[in-house]
């Protein structure tokens, strides 16, 4: 063996252990090579030497490793000093040995201590006769909380406790000059945990507190079994989900002497080393398991029965049906078991034998097979796969027999990406979770986070593993299933489910003629006040978005003119599960939606003044090409960044407000442009309606009855195809500006006045509806207004303003030179609205400056008396001419 062998194979540490040095915190110890009062050897572990400061030492001035250690310690030579190495290092396993015997003598030491313990606690005492144990006859220890001990004596069984982490030292001293210690599981009945020699090598301590903070206990490296290691000629094992409850079968002799019991350490409790034990038992023949009542040990019981049935083929493995909401220790509190003064005192009638006997007939108590009652009771499992529970999309619940899984914050829509906050909580420990990020996709990440929660909540890492693989899929599912749009979905499912009564009426309704001027008055008694032709207009609009071809409306008008309020009111008519309204809209908010969440969704944009330039590009890619797609940069399951094109499908339709239309060119020419009313008749009915619901004379119940009706019909509309065999034969005004465009709306719009109908509507061979007379003319008369303003330079909300600023002109005379203040006291409008609107008709010449100076006030003269009411008479009346003739 080479002297680098020797050193990476012989630690300094253990060096100093065979000499039965030990340093300090700082790794400081007195020099054995010298006298010593004062600490002066330093050990450094990282590099495995140790240097002594003091100049009266032989070896000062040298740093020495273990082999130079060794040669100063015995005065040897090198070459002995290596040798002696050699043997330190060969009899490193009889040391650890030698360290394993150590720890279990303090173990049954300690162990010892906790059992007189119980003598002298009446609480004890009471806790443990409340559980029915006899603690006389049963191996059962209580730990008050501390250790108290000053005999020198007893140090090396104090270390050694506070090494396998029993004790820990709170620095506290007694009147005698005792040092308290702060034991591990305090205030908790203590059970030894026996090796297969049948020495304690481990404790369970068990909380004795309130059942709410009942809490269970193991020491660091968990070893042995209770109540020991089952008989080699075992028959017949019995498995209990929790020691109390194997305690308890200790002290009813019929069921000792026909059964061996072993306690497995909870649902997630059978251990390898229990499996080792169960393997090595030559001559059985059945495993039973008696666990809890609850879904939790039934979920057990399934999984480890199909282990073990695997494991132990031929091995009868059964399961006793423990009641509901019990387990084996409350059915000896609650039935004759005997006493605890006397638990022989049972007999054929006690529960636990009963249900013993009734075992061959088990019968599963949920959806999943248990145990088959006929043949030879083998295991007949087939378990259901556990289930999402989405009933709360901010926190995803997921359960299996091994751990609760909380998906908290929901779920994120990215296809390429399955990132989540995972909670993880071990049933038997529920006051302890695992509260780790995940990403799915990243394999080396989850193997890394598992192992860790596996640590933290004493649980099987594989079957974590197991479970989040399951969970991963579930999550795609779910995913993918929120991103289906209802009228997408290949299982047909519709979103809502409307009842018979309810879907009998409206299609009533939808079967009426004069359906669209039903729709209106509907709506004026939904709360949607005056607005008669632009309500209707919006609502057909609205409706599209579950159409093959959608529509989309620009809503102008000044501040507070009520614009959003109208959006917003015939939005609400509209199914909600299929509506989005948006106050802000970041620039790539867009791009970032998952590919099919706003596909067939009403998009409701509330100020679109506010949007930035790339959502606005955004959006009009989405109303005209009806996707989105950009390049961007992934992380792979290597880790490695690639590129990788992200799509978003539409078709949307979508209502936008705006007190600035004329900036949204491009938009514009995608939409229809509506002006909402401003005028003096439309505000009287709106401050009517408003003192009307103030004075309680509004039937609000009445209003939401008609809105969900009108839901309702909207969601028994369907997407057809539409013909128009008159398309041809109706012409728009030359006037119109990109008339190109506006033809294409106009058809669009007479294709869902159709599908509006379409319960009145033939269709033909290919089973597309066929447009009527009657729709293009309804189609004319809504959407008319929005015509003219094609036609009209000026947007909605500036010609009324323009028009009520030539009524007053025209009674003082066409030459009348007025002021901006005149205007204002006049129309009653505010300074800044007013200045927006001369600025406008300053720069398109319809008006000029007369006059006056910028200190007292310019004088102003209109310049263009264009003759509105004529050009909206040529329009209508061309329009009437075409139709007429059909």
């Amino acid at each position: 063996m080479e002297i680098d062998e020797i050193k990476a194979g012989l630690p300094l540490k253990n060096v100093l252990q065979h000499y039965q040095l030990y340093p300090d915190k700082q790794a400081r110890l007195c020099c054995p090579f010298h006298e010593d009062k004062t600490p002066s050897l330093q050990v450094y572990y990282k590099t495995q030497t140790a240097y002594c400061f003091s100049s009266n030492c032989s070896t000062h001035g040298k740093s020495m490793d273990v082999i130079d250690f060794i040669m100063h310690k015995e005065n040897l030579t090198k070459h002995e000093a290596i040798e002696k190495a050699k043997q330190l290092i060969g009899g490193h396993n009889t040391t650890n040995q030698a360290q394993q015997l150590t720890k279990q003598a303090v173990l049954t030491k300690m162990f010892s201590y906790f059992k007189n313990a119980v003598h002298n606690s009446k609480s004890a005492q009471e806790y443990i006769k409340s559980r029915n144990l006899d603690f006389k006859q049963t191996e059962v220890g209580y730990n008050a909380g501390q250790y108290h001990h000053g005999t020198r004596k007893d140090e090396a069984l104090i270390k050694s406790c506070i090494e396998i982490g029993l004790l820990q030292d709170i620095g506290n001293k007694s009147r005698t000059g005792e040092t308290a210690y702060n034991v591990f599981g305090k205030w908790c009945v203590v059970f030894g945990l026996k090796d297969k020699d049948g020495h304690i090598a481990g404790l369970y301590f068990r909380s004795t507190l309130n059942d709410k903070e009942s809490k269970h206990f193991y020491l660091k490296d968990r070893a042995g079994l209770y109540p020991n290691y089952p008989k080699p000629d075992t028959k017949k094992l019995i498995l209990t989900e929790a020691i109390i409850d194997a305690a308890t079968l200790l002290q009813v002799p019929e069921i000792m002497a026909a059964y061996s019991v072993m306690a497995c350490y909870g649902t997630n409790g059978l251990t390898d080393e229990h499996i080792k034990a169960i393997k090595s038992l030559t001559d059985l023949e059945e495993v039973i398991f008696f666990f809890d009542g609850d879904p939790a040990g039934t979920a057990a019981v399934n999984k480890y029965g199909k282990s073990l049935s695997e494991l132990l083929p031929g091995t009868k493995i059964t399961a006793v049906p423990t009641p509901d909401g019990e387990d084996i220790n409350s059915l000896a509190q609650g039935h004759v078991v005997g006493t605890a003064a006397d638990p022989g005192t049972v007999g054929k009638g006690n529960i636990l034998i009963h249900l013993l006997d009734e075992r061959a007939e088990q019968k599963p108590k949920s959806d999943q097979v248990l145990f088959s009652t006929e043949k030879n009771n083998e295991v007949a499992i087939s378990p259901a796969t556990p289930a999402l529970d989405c009933s709360n999309p901010h926190q995803i619940k997921f359960t299996t027999a091994t751990a609760k899984y909380y998906v908290q914050g929901g779920l994120k829509k990215e296809a390429d990406s399955l990132k989540i906050t995972l909670a993880i909580e071990n049933p038997a420990l529920p006051y302890l979770k695992s509260r780790l990020k995940y990403d799915l996709y990243n394999d080396k990440d989850v193997e890394r986070n598992t192992k860790e929660a596996a640590e933290k909540l004493n649980l099987r890492a594989d079957l974590l593993q197991a479970d989040i693989s399951l969970l991963t899929d579930l999550l795609e599912a779910e995913r993918d299933k929120q991103g289906t749009k209802p009228n997408e979905n290949p299982a047909g499912a519709p979103a809502y489910q409307m009842n018979e009564e309810n879907k009998k009426k409206c299609l009533d309704f939808l079967n009426k003629p004069g359906l669209i001027q039903n729709i209106n008055a509907l709506i004026g008694k939904a709360g949607v006040t005056g607005e008669e032709t632009n309500r209707i207009f919006l609502y057909c609009i609205a409706s599209s978005y579950k159409m093959h071809d959608t529509l989309h409306a620009l809503v102008q008008g000044s501040s507070g003119s009520g614009k959003t309020h109208l959006i917003i009111k015939i939005a609400g008519l509209m199914p909600p599960e299929d509506v989005t309204a948006l106050t802000r809209v970041t620039e790539s908010s867009f791009y970032n939606y998952g590919e099919y969440e706003l596909s067939h969704t009403l998009l409701c944009f509330e100020d679109l003044d506010g949007m930035k330039e790339e959502a606005l590009l955004a959006l009009r890619e989405l109303m005209s090409r009806e996707v989105l797609t950009s390049s961007t940069s992934i992380k792979d399951e290597s880790g490695n960044i690639r590129a990788a094109v992200k799509t978003v499908r539409g078709p949307i339709a979508s209502l936008s407000a705006t007190t600035k239309g004329e900036i949204y060119e491009d938009n514009m020419g995608r939409a229809f442009l509506i002006a909402v009313d401003e005028s003096k008749a439309q505000t009287k009915k709106i401050i009517q309606y408003q003192n009307d619901k103030a004075a309680g004379l509004t039937d609000t119940t009445k209003e939401k009855d008609i809105k969900a009706f009108l839901q309702n019909c909207i969601r028994l509309l369907k997407p057809y195809e539409v013909i128009n065999p008159y398309a041809n034969k109706i012409q728009l005004p030359d006037e119109v500006h990109k008339i190109r465009r506006l033809n294409e709306l106009y058809q669009a719009f007479v294709k869902q006045v159709t599908l509006l109908n379409q319960y009145q509507r033939k269709k033909d061979g290919k089973g597309r509806l066929i447009a009527e007379k009657e729709d293009l003319k309804t189609a004319c008369d809504i959407m008319f207004e929005s015509i003219l303003l094609k036609v009209d330079e000026l947007d909605g909300s500036l010609r009324q303003y323009f028009e009520q600023v030539k009524g007053y002109i025209s009674g003082k005379g066409k030459d009348h030179e007025f002021t901006r203040i005149e205007l204002r006291q006049q129309l009653k409008m505010g300074k800044t609205l007013q200045h927006n609107y001369m600025s406008k008709l300053l720069s398109l010449e319809y008006i000029r400056q007369s006059g006056g100076h910028i200190n007292r006030g310019f004088h102003y003269k209109i310049t263009h008396w264009d003759d509105m009411a004529a050009l909206r008479a040529k329009l209508k009346e061309q329009l009437n001419h075409q139709l007429n003739a059909l």
